[in-house]
């Protein structure tokens, strides 16, 4: 049964991403997402039964995308006034904090969370401890406040 749920999250993705509706590129997306699921199929449902807790679980993280990709355009926003600005006011941070977050799963998803983020890249995770490249003190300060960790724990049910 996870191998049908992965595989279809993963064919829906591709359909929505390729946008091509013919048979060459559907039976493509329909390789490539078998071959993704024998390679990886452990990294999404770990546990052998799948259950209510991980439907919640997949129903939170598609409410946290809209949430994210808004942080995205915000980032996307302020670097590139930070950019334009003839003063080029970048201070870049090198940022290492703990995190409460203790799933590979939760780990993986707010590291490159931090990644996609414009001015944000999650350099090296140790021990629960992120060491995060910023490009200025508001972007670190912003990502210390801990909003994204906290939304992260609450998908994977960890707060």
């Amino acid at each position: 049964m996870k191998y049908i749920i992965a595989f279809f999250i993963l064919f829906l993705n591709w359909v929505i991403w390729s946008g091509m509706f013919d048979a060459f590129h559907l039976s493509l997306g329909v390789i490539s997402c078998l071959l993704v699921i024998y390679m990886s199929h452990d990294i999404l449902f770990t546990r052998e039964k799948f259950t209510s807790k991980h439907l919640i679980e997949v129903i939170r993280f598609i409410k946290y995308i809209p949430w994210l990709l808004y942080q995205i355009v915000l980032s996307n926003i302020y670097v590139a006034r930070l950019v334009m600005n003839p003063n080029m006011p970048i201070d870049p941070q090198l940022i290492r904090f703990k995190t409460k977050l203790k799933k590979n799963i939760s780990v993986v998803t707010f590291a490159n969370s931090i990644t996609i983020t414009p001015g944000t890249i999650t350099a090296d995770i140790r021990e629960g401890e992120f060491c995060v490249h910023c490009i200025s003190k508001k972007v670190a300060d912003d990502l210390l406040t801990g909003e994204m960790e906290n939304k992260v724990a609450y998908i994977f049910m960890e707060d």
